[in-house]
């Protein structure tokens, strides 16, 4: 019997709840977490984080199957989905809390971040340079459970309907081959 193995990744690219949306649906995603990395302050709340004195960026913790989808397609989906060129700004939502991170598992993932950055430059994707911040993971505080699922608990949620639901549609949109398949009614 063959033991599976998993991988880790804790990218921050604004509100948590828009980025857990779109990576739980896709085929190799295993498990999102949304919390927060990148700190001094061990078990901070979400109170705490708002505040920008935390040091903590809202964050998903992604467990993915690399066999299904490699680290360098999570990212290329991670900067498909938010604004990398702002600093510590994602749309409506200001604040360090908010700041595009890679929080890097070792060497091997520093390395594909440097790469899908620097060829994301070359290419001149974005209308300014990436400012995304890549460090080393430290640690991870998992939100409160209201947080967890937020967008599947309340779709019609304003903010959700106004900021998650177009992000929703897009990868649904443009990513349609990488979803997981659906799943039938009673089986989940």
């Amino acid at each position: 019997m063959t033991q599976r193995s998993t991988e880790t990744a804790t990218l921050a690219g604004g509100c948590f709840w828009c980025l857990e949306a779109v990576f739980e649906q896709l085929e190799g995603v295993e498990r999102v977490d949304s919390g927060y990395s990148g700190g001094k302050r061990k078990n901070p709340t979400y109170e705490q984080v708002c505040t920008g004195t935390s040091g903590h960026a809202e964050v998903v913790q992604i467990t993915f199957d690399p066999a299904k989808i490699g680290f360098r397609e999570l990212l290329e989906i991670f900067f498909a989905f938010h604004d990398p060129t702002t600093l510590n700004r994602q749309g409506p939502d200001a604040g360090t809390q908010y700041r595009s991170a890679i929080f890097h598992h070792g060497l091997e993932q520093r390395a594909v971040a440097d790469e899908v950055i620097a060829g994301l430059n070359e290419a001149n994707t974005f209308d300014g340079a990436i400012i995304t911040e890549v460090t080393p993971f430290s640690a991870f505080y998992k939100a409160e459970p209201h947080h967890q699922g937020y967008y599947r608990q309340n779709p019609n949620q304003p903010y959700c309907r106004a900021v998650v639901a177009p992000k929703v549609a897009k990868l649904r949109e443009k990513y349609i081959s990488r979803l997981k398949p659906p799943v039938a009614r009673g089986t989940r």
